[in-house]
């Protein structure tokens, strides 16, 4: 989903994504320290969202750097 300043991803509420997910965040905040991470997460387990945003210029970085 398309945010104002980045993008929100939406994959499944398991134990197991949001682990995924903060392994991402470790690495990825070591060479990118302009990315913002929130991770939201339904307390059914039903959904968990990675949203990556930050100051101008990265949504085009999303879109050609990591190819999401």
């Amino acid at each position: 989903k398309e945010l104002e300043n980045g993008y929100a991803y939406k994959f499944h509420g398991t134990d197991q994504m949001i682990g995924e997910l903060t392994t991402f965040i470790k690495t990825e905040r070591e060479c990118c320290d302009f990315f913002t991470f929130t991770i939201v997460v339904a307390g059914d387990k039903s959904t968990v969202w990675l949203e990556l945003t930050g100051e101008e210029g990265v949504k085009d970085f999303i879109k050609s750097e990591l190819e999401f």
